[in-house]
């Protein structure tokens, strides 16, 4: 009778044997060593072994007496019943059978008697493609010799009884009697030396398969998956991964405050790990070089590939041979089973009381509740919202009841995360502080639609409900493209039909990503240290200001271009004002004060003048890396406002002394269409340039002579895109690109307001429409039908 079995003899059909965990161990260790993944050794025991255990301690029954009529929302009872049923287990003895198998494959996987191990537990009906046991029972680390062994195997048999876990199962709807647990004992990898964490082989918050998400922090994985840190977070491309090219497109240092690490001398019974602090040098590295987070996104492809269905994946670093490990594999169970897509939509907005990372991509309002202690979590009612410093498995019977998560500490993998996407719940991680900013009792809105960045806002604020419609798109002759601000939205908004990206622009990646004036960076052994101590805390992680100010951007163009890739996006070169620009930190050093910055120092102006070349010059090095190192040749490059056939001749010069050359590698230049002289002139401005994009937002003021910033309601009323004048203009610039075969196409606001505007583009033979991406369906449905 087999109650032990080698990793090496498993594969994932012995799921019902073993646990997904350790079939899952057991197949990459048979079928992915020879792709180069590296799993540790070890062994498991069996779910027979288990059943045979409680049979032969004759724990059957009381454990079936003690379940059968729960409650599973009575805490105080399902807590009651769970305490009496580990104290019995972990009393147990072993039957002799399975006490004598245990013994020998431990000797022969610790032949030198050094080794140290974890424990782990793996259920029998644990990580199946429409269900995650993750985190329900217990693991435990750095155990070395025998007795610890049998001791730990004792608890993991006990943790199946956790209130957790009973909790889950209950709702679930598996039997508590369907379920048996495997014991894995798999070799230590030395990450407590090195760093850790979780990988996902898509985007865990939008879905998105073509990216590989990667968490790390320093020391053994514990503090990452339980949200104690907030983690280095890493996305990987998979389409530039596969070319060959550089294939990190976004880089967020975590701040990394605490690790667990090995006790080197402990006694039988004791915690084997401890909590310490990190050095403030390397809380303020990334964890990974870029060779290891490019080696975890091919294990993660590897992986994805072997299992056909995206992965949730554990690695850890070891810090004495410096090599990468893979710990567990299973199915990603929430985006994988999402059935039909939602959209929520903030109405409205108010104070924002605390900022953290974003989980769920939906609005929450409800009542807060500060729990500090897990003692308390009987005071949470349904609907509330839970603010604490962090959670662990034993809060999920309570979870299910909130509205909302908002934690301290944690990162998109921590435990508060993956229960809250799970239970389809909003949350916001890694707040700092939110536990002593929040208040008891007062209405909070949870917002987690603004990308990356989750907001907690004062007051219960009005949001709406979309259900995605899904549509069969056909040709309508005029493409429909994206105008694309935030990158960490771009996952999300690839997913709408579309034919690529029309409009993204450059301010908004350095405003909000690099939130620095170019020149300040540029200047950063000049400027004063208060300035200069704001660039180095923004620049942890990155070698030098400039290079932060460059791979920032160029991290930022990439996750738009990888997003919709190989379809066309446009990236239109920084068009900040004047007044926009000193916004900026250090801004006010270098920009001037202008009565009206709409009119003045912009566009291709700025480009050419002495003092911003060096600026312009770290613009194009971010799409020079996007494009060439990183393959992205999908991206345009659109020139806003060029106000004369001189700036026009000069720009495409300057962009072509900056390696960015018309034509080369298959680059396309627009030009933003927007100037009253570029429509009146368009032949002669078509001749520098591979098409037009027609910003009617600005084409409109100027053709009125009309300031769209104008509060006053009569000029209010007056703008209008489908103005006759604005249309002559319009039409004159598609007639002229026509006539040359080239490309046209508009990325103002009008057709996204106006759908008649959106008909009479289409019927003037327009090549593509840049819509924003709430009007895109709407549009389509509408031009199809004509």
């Amino acid at each position: 009778m087999e109650y032990v079995i080698a990793f090496s003899k498993l594969r994932m059909s012995d799921v019902e044997i073993v646990g997904g965990k350790n079939a899952s161990l057991g197949e990459m260790i048979s079928n992915l060593s020879g792709s180069g993944v590296r799993v540790p050794d070890g062994f498991a025991t069996t779910a027979k072994a288990f059943k045979d255990f409680l049979a032969y301690n004759n724990l059957d029954e009381i454990i079936n007496n003690e379940l059968k009529s729960l409650n599973p929302d009575d805490l105080n009872a399902l807590a009651k019943s769970g305490e009496k049923i580990r104290n019995l287990i972990t009393k147990a003895n072993f039957q002799p059978l399975f006490l004598e198998q245990i013994k020998k494959f431990y000797k022969e996987l610790d032949s030198d008697g050094l080794g140290t191990f974890a424990v782990r537990s793996s259920a029998t009906a644990e990580d199946l493609p429409d269900a995650s046991f993750a985190g329900q029972q217990e693991t435990f680390l750095n155990v070395s010799g025998i007795d610890d062994v049998l001791d730990k195997i004792r608890l993991v048999f006990a943790s199946l009884y956790n209130d957790r876990a009973i909790s889950y199962r209950v709702h679930k709807g598996f039997s508590h009697f369907d379920v048996a647990l495997s014991a894995g004992i798999q070799r230590m990898v030395r990450s407590d030396k090195g760093s850790s964490g979780v990988m996902f082989s898509l985007d865990t918050e939008s879905g998105f398969s073509d990216v590989v998400f990667i968490t790390s922090s320093y020391g053994l994985g514990e503090c990452v998956v339980q949200g104690a840190v907030n983690p280095d977070e890493f996305y990987v491309s998979k389409t530039c991964l596969k070319m060959g090219h550089k294939a990190i497109i976004s880089k967020k240092i975590g701040s990394k405050l605490i690790k667990m690490e090995f006790k080197e001398e402990r006694k039988l019974g004791e915690n084997a790990v401890k909590v310490v602090d990190v050095e403030k040098h390397l809380q303020d590295r990334f964890s990974l070089n870029d060779e290891q987070i490019n080696e975890l996104a091919k294990y993660a492809l590897i992986i994805e590939e072997h299992y056909k269905r995206p992965m949730d994946i554990e690695w850890g670093l070891d810090a004495l041979d410096n090599k990468i490990y893979i710990l567990q594999a299973r199915p990603e169970t929430v985006q994988s089973q999402k059935k039909k897509d939602v959209s929520y939509e903030l109405k409205e907005e108010s104070k924002v009381l605390i900022t953290g990372r974003a989980i769920g991509q939906k609005v929450s309002v409800g009542v807060v509740k500060v729990i500090n202690d897990i003692s308390e979590i009987n005071l949470v009612n349904d609907g509330d919202v839970i603010v604490t410093d962090m959670t662990d498995p034993n809060w999920e019977p309570v979870m299910k009841k909130a509205a909302a998560i908002v934690t301290n500490r944690g990162g998109r993998t921590c435990h508060a995360a993956i229960i809250a996407r799970e239970l389809g719940i909003g949350a916001v991680v890694g707040t700092g502080n939110a536990t002593s900013v929040l208040k008891n009792g007062e209405i909070v809105s949870v917002s987690c639609v603004h990308g990356d960045e989750g907001r907690i806002y004062e007051g219960a604020l009005k949001y709406e409900i979309k259900e995605q419609e899904e549509i069969e798109v056909k040709n309508c002759d005029v493409k429909i493209m994206m105008n694309i601000g935030n990158p960490a939205l771009a996952f999300k908004f690839a997913q709408i039909p579309n034919d690529g990206v029309g409009l993204a622009r450059l301010e908004f990646i350095i405003n909000n990503h690099i939130g620095i004036h170019p020149n300040a960076i540029l200047d950063y052994d000049k400027i004063d240290n208060e300035l200069r101590a704001k660039i180095d805390n923004a620049m942890k992680g990155y070698l030098n200001p400039k290079s932060f100010f460059v791979e920032k951007l160029a991290e930022g163009i990439a996750t738009i271009a990888a997003a919709f890739y190989p379809k066309p996006v446009i990236i239109r070169l920084s068009d900040f004002k004047t007044n926009e620009y000193r916004k900026l930190l250090g801004g006010e050093l270098y920009e001037m004060h202008e009565e009206n910055p709409m009119l003045g120092f912009r566009g291709a102006s700025r480009y050419l003048a002495p003092n911003f070349a060096e600026c312009f010059k770290l613009e194009c090095e971010a799409l020079k890396i996007a494009r060439d190192e990183m393959g992205l040749t999908n991206i345009e490059i659109m020139v806003p406002f060029v106000r004369t056939l001189s700036q026009a001749n000069s720009v495409i010069n300057l962009l072509a002394k900056n390696g960015l050359k018309r034509g080369e590698k298959g680059l396309r230049v627009i030009m933003m269409c927007e100037v009253p002289s570029n429509a009146i002139l368009c032949d002669e401005f078509l001749e520098f340039f591979d098409g037009f994009s027609i910003g009617s937002n600005d084409l409109t003021q100027l053709t009125l002579g009309l300031d769209r910033d104008s509060g006053m309601d009569i000029l209010v009323a007056d703008f209008d895109e489908r103005d006759e004048a604005v249309l002559f203009m319009i039409e004159r610039a598609i007639n002229a690109c026509k006539k040359a075969g080239k490309y046209v196409g508009i990325c103002g606001q009008g057709p996204s307001d106006h759908i008649d505007l959106a008909i009479w583009l289409k019927q003037k033979g327009i090549s593509s429409m840049s819509l924003n991406p709430d009007s895109v369906i709407s549009t389509y449905k509408r031009l199809m039908s004509m």
